[in-house]
Order: C-alpha cells, then structure tokens, then sequence
C-alpha cells in the first residue's frame, strides 16, 4: 500500500479510509459522510487529514492503529467561514483563519459541533476530532509542512 497519497487515485484512498477507518465497512463510511454532511452549516468542505489517509503517524510513523483497533482518531477539517462561527472566539490558532481541535480533550471549544462529532465517533468506532480552517491554511499543511488530506466534500464558493 503506497504512503504518497499524490501518487493515488481518488477512488484508492477513499478504499484506504474505509479499510483503516472504518474497518472496510462501506455502507458505515457512507452512514458516516451523509450524518457528517447533514449536520455542518450548507457550503461546508470536509477534509480528512493524518494517518487515515497517509496509513501512518505523522510523528512517528507508526501505523495506522498501532495501539490497537479504534485508537487511531479521524482528523477532520472543516472548511469555511459558516462553520467557523462555530469556534469560541478562544479556540483559534489563527483568529478567523484556523481553529484549535474540537475533541474530547476540548469538547466545549465549538459546543455547536459536539453532538455531530459524538455521534460520527459512535458511528466510526474511534475518536473524531474536528477543525476549522480555510482553504489556504489547508493548502500551506499539505505542500509546505507535508500533512497531505483528501477531500471528502468540496465546499460551496458561492457560500
């Protein structure tokens, strides 16, 4: 299984989020995306990022898993100034621009948002966190730091 994610198609890294993610249960991957998009504020992107859709740490490169299944969490970021408003005035790294983690560390940084991450954590059988951002602050992750993502949903322009 190839780690750069850029040299994939699409349909091979959402094969390879379903598998890691959500134990290559498709219909619980669809369950997943149709809850995630139905609860999120209309022209909201999706993106996963990290070990689901590299297969490995960031910082250590352990595999996906490694402590044992359902430990790996599932990193999503949300795209878009709607659901930003979502964030306390607090919880940014950069004001406006990119949130700190909604978790279970920090459930009350985006209080709005708890109940649907809760749940898709109940669905997926792991930890889900999300974070807000934009699409320029994604972008610098992916090519500068080398924190590549896959777009689940494409936000809306118009929004």
């Amino acid at each position: 299984m190839s780690n750069d994610v850029k040299a994939m198609s699409n349909e091979e890294v959402v094969e390879r989020v379903i598998e890691l993610g959500f134990g290559g249960d498709q219909d619980r991957f669809t369950a997943f995306c149709t809850k995630l998009q139905a609860g999120l504020p209309p022209g909201t992107g999706v993106a996963l990022r990290g070990s689901v859709v590299t297969s490995e740490r960031w910082q250590d490169g352990a595999p996906f898993d490694a402590d044992g299944v359902g430990t790996s969490d599932l990193d999503v970021t949300l795209i878009g100034n709607a659901v930003m408003e979502c964030w306390e005035a607090e919880a940014f790294y950069i004001p406006r621009l990119h949130t700190k983690p909604l978790s279970d560390k920090d459930p009350h940084c985006a209080r709005p948002l708890n109940t649907l991450r809760q749940e898709l954590q109940a669905l997926a059988g792991r930890p889900v966190n999300f974070q807000a951002t934009n699409n320029l602050t994604l972008f610098v992750r992916d090519v500068l730091l080398g924190q590549p993502y896959f777009m689940l949903i494409e936000p809306d322009a118009a929004l």
